[in-house]
């Protein structure tokens, strides 16, 4: 004979504003099974908790039945309630009467009913429910970052001075992201260079941490703690551990005619290159598509140029390097693919594609930096003139309506900042240059952000114009006449400016989709990286076992990216330093019985946690017959019971919810 205890929470008034609770613990208390029913402010605090002990105790509970918020923010801790109180934790059953009713519903008379429903049905499934116990299993201690940006850099050294071996994937030659690229960082104006180096030669350095550039991630199996992953490392045509990255071989290369991906293809560089002077690894790699040997060789010529072979002391020069996949096992994975930003060729009111003398800002920050195309000085594309006047345009491809086909709708977040940014260091080094900004609306959240975008209007005169630029057009005289609207002044505005720098909305990288589609990782509508809980869980993805940093979840600056990072080390660190992990018991079963071994199951299954396996059954006659059954691999099952749905045949259950439970709470509901 069940026992149940029903417990319904006020949740201060974020229930009880809406739902009578008192008469929900009444009705709830009349159901059969149900020996106890009681109402509590929070059920959840400490006082609520051991109320739930005691009356587990004293009134022999077999079962326990929470109405109250969203399994996902207390299922956890009402567990671990009822096991320290000595019922197995998952008899315990949330029925959800926050998010699913009170925030839902206006009517009281109708969310009390509706309530009163959810409680019994419930009860209806704590009645059948049976004591689950979860399996263990071993934890690989070794974590894989996927990206080597700022935020893969920070995660892999958090990770490695925690005692743990970390390999870094990095899709381009060297690590640094695009924070190496820049020249200097807001709100301090402080060398971007001089902070991110160090950090590079602090992970080439360090002895737990494995640099694979040039490579991807190409397939992912396993589960959380046994991920088995295969990496694909493209050839760079030089072997890194003989390359010394002393520029012979650059020097002697007769093709200068590449562009330069790392100075935002502003200027060339040579066939075989190091994209930047402090790249890590320092080692040189050769572009296939314009190298003049690689070229011969697919001709079937083998004596064409070859200068770099001849130059290279070391040997390190390797024409016949092939693509080749490796596979390694890893028991927590960090997501920092970072950002890109977007495409500007569909910006044609901007002249982007018809002038060279509008960039976009990361192409700007390649022009003011010392390394960059220029040497630091700015000049002008197009005539490699000093700009006298110069307009930045706020929100490209940002903060777009819902039906815009160009842009996005949410904000980038850094625009405002680094567009002030520009035009300071515009200001300070040439004074005579005049720096108008278009913008929507100054967005400044961050500390000392405010102070900085006003040092930008009151110390360097730049002058700021409310409204939106509706057309940019090349002059005859070389100048861009720049059309917009002034919303204070209510008035047209025309500027002839040298120079137009447009603040390209950031978006998600392009391996993000199929990266999440291999780790069976949650997308949102702009392809960023979807958390597992906004507010209590902001670096885990939802699939257990991967982690977020950076701005594969959304935009971020500098300091936001490294917090994340970090955070999402130390949830990695947490994994790793556990010698097994607790399985979910809540997982598929066959009926081997029912099984017709259709494949149905094995096709949706997310997880890859269903293969099949020929078994000997006894057929007419006592005859043996061999049938092809499915089987659950349960430490990869995570209980989505895609599977369940999907089955023709019935064969497969869940358990903890199994159809017999779900049919008893729809039976209760009606």
């Amino acid at each position: 004979m069940e026992r149940i205890g029903v417990f319904v929470c006020h949740c201060g008034t974020n229930i009880a504003g809406t739902v009578d609770v008192e008469r929900v613990a009444q009705e709830l208390s009349k159901v059969d099974g149900v020996v106890y029913s009681t109402h509590y402010t929070y059920m959840c605090s400490s006082q609520g908790q051991q109320m739930i002990e005691e009356h587990i105790k004293n009134d022999s509970l077999t079962g326990v039945v929470l109405c109250s918020c969203s399994p996902r923010m207390h299922e956890k801790t009402f567990r671990a309630c009822a096991e320290r109180a000595g019922l197995n934790a998952y008899k315990v059953e949330v029925a959800n009467i926050r998010e699913q009713d009170s925030w839902v519903m206006k009517d009281k008379e109708k969310a009390t009913e509706k309530a009163i429903a959810l409680g019994k049905a419930a009860i209806a499934k704590s009645i059948l429910d049976t004591p689950l116990t979860p399996g263990t299993t071993p934890v690989t201690k070794r974590a894989l970052v996927i990206g080597g940006g700022i935020a893969g850099m920070t995660a892999a050294l958090d990770i490695a001075d925690a005692g743990f071996p970390v390999d870094i994937v990095e899709k381009t030659y060297s690590i640094g992201g695009k924070m190496a690229m820049l020249d200097k960082t807001f709100p301090t104006l402080d060398c971007a260079s001089c902070i991110v180096t160090p950090k590079m030669t602090e992970v080439s350095q360090n002895p737990n941490i494995r640099v694979l550039s040039y490579s991807e991630v190409c397939g992912v199996k396993g589960y959380i703690g046994n991920f088995s992953i295969d990496i694909k490392r493209h050839p760079r045509y030089v072997d890194e551990t003989k390359c010394t990255g002393c520029g012979a071989c650059i020097e002697k290369c007769p093709n200068a005619k590449v562009p330069n991906a790392f100075n935002c293809n502003l200027n060339n560089c040579k066939a075989i290159n190091i994209p930047f002077a402090q790249a890590v690894p320092k080692v040189a790699g050769i572009n296939a598509e314009y190298c003049l040997h690689m070229k011969g060789l697919s001709n079937g010529r083998d004596n064409v140029c070859g200068m770099c072979e001849k130059a290279c002391g070391a040997g390190a020069i390797d024409f016949n390097q092939k693509e080749e996949i490796i596979t390694e096992k890893y028991g927590a994975i960090i997501v920092a693919t970072g950002y890109n930003p977007i495409a500007l060729d569909k910006f044609d009111e901007y002249a982007y594609n018809t002038s060279p003398d509008v960039v976009s800002s990361l192409e700007f920050e390649r022009l003011c930096n010392a390394s960059g195309p220029t040497n630091g000085h700015l000049l002008r594309p197009s005539d490699g003139k000093e700009p006298k006047k110069i307009v930045f345009v706020q929100c490209v491809g940002s903060r777009c309506s819902a039906e815009s086909t160009k842009g996005h709708e949410y904000c980038s977040k850094i625009c405002c900042m680094y567009t002030a940014k520009h035009a300071m260091l515009t200001r300070d080094h040439y004074p005579d240059t005049e720096c108008y900004v278009f913008y929507i609306d100054v967005r400044t959240p961050g500390k000392n952000f405010d102070e900085f975008y006003r040092r930008a209007v009151e110390q360097y005169g730049v002058h700021y114009i409310k409204g939106q630029v509706g057309k940019v057009k090349p002059m005859p005289d070389g100048t861009l006449e720049v059309i917009g609207s002034d919303l204070i002044l209510n008035r047209q505005v025309k500027i002839n400016a040298d120079m137009v720098v447009l603040a390209a909305s950031i978006e998600a990288d392009k391996t993000a989709r199929p990266l999440a589609t291999m780790l069976t990782t949650s997308m949102d509508t702009n392809d960023f990286f979807l958390e597992a809980h906004t507010k209590l869980r902001p670096v885990e993805s939802p699939t257990a076992g991967i982690f977020l940093a950076g701005c594969c979840q959304g935009p971020k600056d500098i300091p936001e990216t490294v917090a994340q990072s970090s955070g999402a080390a130390a949830k990695a660190i947490c994994l790793l330093v556990k010698d097994e992990l607790k399985n979910n018991p809540c997982t598929a079963h066959p009926d081997e019985n029912a099984c017709n071994g259709c494949g149905q199951c094995e096709n949706v299954c997310p997880y890859g946690a269903i293969s099949y396996i020929e078994k000997d059954f006894r057929g007419p006659n006592r005859t043996t017959v061999k049938r092809r059954v499915s089987q659950v691999n349960t430490a990869m099952c995570q209980g989505c019971g895609a599977c369940t749905v999907a089955c023709p045949s019935g064969a497969m259950d869940l358990n903890g919810f199994s159809n017999k439970q779900i049919m008893a709470e729809v039976d209760a509901c009606l």
